[in-house]
């Protein structure tokens, strides 16, 4: 088969047996990493594993590619239980500007959470899946549709499952859009829970007493039923 084993006609050949080794390897990086470039969102295992020999191991070509990407403005980062191609914090600045500049200040860019929106994204991220009425009693005041609907708005959090609590409300959970916007490849990656609580940086205690300032409006106490793609532990 033609330019290693690339052919538009019949099954791709994964197992690459005709290439010598050295070869064979380069072309499954090869592959790898350009799937991961053309895919809009975190690209998993199972799906890399389709393109590569059945012994290949996908961590391996990982590793390899990422120690090749060392001195590039981007890296290849496990996130949301996939892989994709990110730049690099260092340059944060330099394409904010840049985009600012073609597109007009702010122009696309998502809206920044407000400092509420994100204690009430990081209580869903800890203790889900939860109601607005637990979230209520985090605060100590109610947590008005309008700010679920905001955090849905920009796909961080999903209906979860139903509560058993009466009237069986709609518990909220955080999605993969979650897992990709702040680079965790699990929730297992959140920083953890009691060395947060050590360090006097969260307490779930003064969460359920209430001992957080807040400033927001109350709102109704209806809850969505739409069902998201939903971040797990895993």
């Amino acid at each position: 088969m033609p330019d290693g084993g690339r052919s538009s006609n019949g099954p791709l050949d994964t197992e690459l047996e005709h290439l010598p080794p050295k070869l064979r390897w380069r072309e499954w990086m090869g592959r790898v990493e350009a799937v991961i470039f053309a895919a809009s969102d975190p690209v998993g295992r199972d799906v890399l594993a389709r393109i590569v020999g059945k012994d290949c191991s996908i961590d391996m070509i990982i590793d390899d590619i990422q120690a090749e990407l060392a001195d590039r403005p981007y890296e290849l980062v496990a996130v949301a239980g996939g892989f994709q191609h990110r730049t690099r914090k260092v340059f944060a600045d330099a394409i904010r500007s840049a985009i600012g500049a073609a597109a007009g200040q702010g122009a696309g860019n998502p809206k920044p959470l407000s400092e509420f929106e994100a204690l009430i994204l990081m209580c869903i991220a800890y203790f889900q899946p939860l109601t607005r009425g637990e979230l209520s009693s985090f605060f100590g005041r109610e947590v008005s549709r309008d700010m679920i609907a905001a955090l849905r708005a920009q796909g961080f959090i999903a209906s979860g499952p139903r509560s058993p609590q009466p009237g069986a409300p709609y518990t909220y959970v955080t999605t993969r859009a979650f897992l990709s916007h702040f680079g965790l490849g699990t929730l297992r990656d959140l920083p953890d829970f009691e060395a947060l609580e050590d360090a006097g940086l969260l307490s779930k205690e003064k969460l359920l007493a209430g001992d957080i300032p807040t400033g927001f409006a109350d709102g109704p106490d209806d809850d969505d039923e739409d069902m998201g793609d939903t971040a797990r532990l895993d």
